[in-house]
């Protein structure tokens, strides 16, 4: 039976610099590629133990087209296309031109159009959304209150996501009930994700999660049957 690749999108785009440092992360086409190597990398991993990419290519174990993998789910959010006012200057800000607005749809789009790709779109919350401080800001105000001086760079929006992990619940769920597949590679680190990976293992499923080499919840890796992180040094 195939493999299925689940990728928070939140958290691979958070750790996409760490995990492919020949790739652009403020580049939709290098940001799709990842998702297919990442994928390559798991897919061949369970064929071919420690597998390199000219295996990879010469054995035309190319993940888009092999019966080894079943889908790559990207699970994500539209960004946030509202207008509000910077919190220290009070400038008008439209959050839809925004470079990191553009660079997620068009993200979005590239893998709308990606083989064996299934972009999961839940929603923000915009009417909870507002300013937080960061944590950046927060440390040098406790080091020196008197001079802190905030700016609008020392602040970011906390935004609310709805829908993404149940989207992500109800795929691996349907995915276990209807034996579509046998292992699961789960790209994530949230305690979020717990029930989902007890309900896939009670039904038999092989859940590897793929941190990306950063840290994940304890409870997380409790309730999984492998880590593995792409490896770097497989890259082309």
């Amino acid at each position: 039976m195939p493999t299925a690749v689940l990728i928070d999108g939140a958290f691979f785009l958070r750790r996409f610099k760490h995990s492919f440092s020949k790739l652009n992360p403020n580049d939709a086409e290098h940001v799709s590629l990842g998702v297919i190597w990442l994928a390559a990398y798991h897919v061949a991993t369970r064929l071919r133990a420690d597998p390199t990419w000219e295996q990879v290519t010469s054995e035309k174990m190319k993940p888009e087209e092999s019966s080894a993998l079943y889908r790559i789910f990207f699970y994500d959010c539209a960004p946030l296309t509202k207008r509000l006012h910077n919190p220290v200057s009070k400038k008008s800000l439209n959050l839809a031109k925004s470079p990191e607005a553009i660079l997620r749809r068009d993200i979005h789009g590239r893998l709308r159009t990606t083989r064996k790709v299934a972009l999961r779109l839940g929603t923000l919350n915009e009417g909870m959304s507002d300013w937080k401080p960061r944590s950046e800001a927060v440390k040098r105000w406790l080091v020196d209150p008197t001079s802190f001086n905030p700016s609008d760079d020392d602040f970011q929006i906390d935004v609310v996501q709805k829908g993404v992990d149940m989207r992500l619940g109800l795929d691996i769920a349907s995915m276990a009930y209807k034996r579509q597949v046998d292992q699961i590679i789960l790209v994530a680190a949230d305690s979020d994700f717990l029930p989902v990976t007890k309900l896939a293992r009670r039904e038999g499923i092989d859940v590897v999660l793929d941190p990306m080499h950063g840290s994940a919840s304890k409870d997380l890796l409790e309730h999984v049957d492998g880590v593995r992180s792409f490896k770097t040094d497989f890259l082309p």
